[in-house]
């Protein structure tokens, strides 16, 4: 097979039809009272790759240079494109796909600050199979002291589905949707990653050990998680309600998790008073 041919018109119309498919809430945006169309603006889609809206707009109107692998790469992640578009992005511009290897469980500098300076929020880094790869410290109350365990016990999607099937947490509608969505974002992330043998063998592990994961898995739901409310009877302080937030971490395809209390709830005093408590004892 020869080298792929860059084809300008093939490009500028993939594109624009992939930019009309995501919305913006997809991407952690508005939707806005004027928005014309359901799905990204030209701008947004440069803002989210990292390059000039002049530069992109040339790619979409079929008069643009070549765009670089590191453009394409860019493209792939700020229209959350999936494998096999992503190898026609690249064919369509000129490029041979380079293979897509596992998921990135290098946690930038920036991310590992930001939860930190939350002390009064839980907050810790997932990648794309759920696997635990940062947490501050009020995160312990929940997900425990993850980095003590062996590498495969930091897995949350496995923690979720070794539930015995009679467990009282699965009558609760909030819980089954988080699962739900969960198996939904594990099977995109299996898309993304073909090769990745993690991922696979997380997936064969749970269809023959969870008889509701393999439910779950033959729907084919294919989703991006998204927030969730949730209700939690916390061993140690009890009930608590609060919004769990899933916020894409974009360049390495990780999931940034925040427990985001209500203003005055009691939920709220219990994360401060725990904060308290955890600020006098020693790191």
């Amino acid at each position: 097979m020869g080298e792929p041919m860059l084809n300008r018109a093939d490009l500028a119309a993939f594109l624009r039809s992939r930019r009309d498919r995501v919305r913006p809430t997809d991407v952690g945006l508005s939707e806005g009272e004027r928005r014309r169309t359901p799905g990204l603006r030209r701008q947004e889609v440069a803002q989210l790759a990292g390059m000039s809206v002049d530069y992109y707009i040339r790619l979409e109107q079929g008069r643009g240079p070549r765009p670089s692998r590191q453009i394409l790469a860019a493209l792939t992640r700020a229209l959350m494109l999936t494998t096999d578009e992503r190898e026609y992005l690249f064919r369509v511009a000129g490029e041979n796909p380079e293979p897509t290897g596992g998921p990135n469980r290098e946690v930038p500098t920036a991310i590992r600050s930001l939860i930190d300076s939350m002390p009064e929020t839980p907050a810790y880094v997932l990648d794309a199979k759920y696997d635990i790869l940062a947490a501050n410290r009020l995160a312990t109350f929940f997900v425990g002291d993850y980095a003590a365990r062996p590498a495969d016990e930091r897995n949350v999607i496995r923690w979720m589905f070794r539930q015995p099937e009679d467990d009282g947490s699965w009558a609760d509608p909030d819980m089954l949707r988080f699962a739900r969505t969960s198996v939904a974002d594990l099977r995109a992330a299996y898309a993304r990653y073909p090769a990745d043998p993690g991922i696979a063998e997380l997936v064969t592990e749970l269809l023959g050990t969870s008889p509701r994961f393999a439910e779950m898995w033959a729907e084919h739901d294919v989703e991006v998680r998204r927030g969730v409310r949730k209700r939690v009877e916390h061993p140690r302080i009890g009930p608590l309600e609060f919004e769990c937030q899933v916020l894409h971490i974009q360049d390495s395809d990780q999931r940034l998790i925040v427990y985001c209390a209500d203003p005055g709830s009691p939920t709220q005093a219990a994360f401060r008073r725990l904060a308290r408590e955890m600020a006098d004892q020693p790191r």
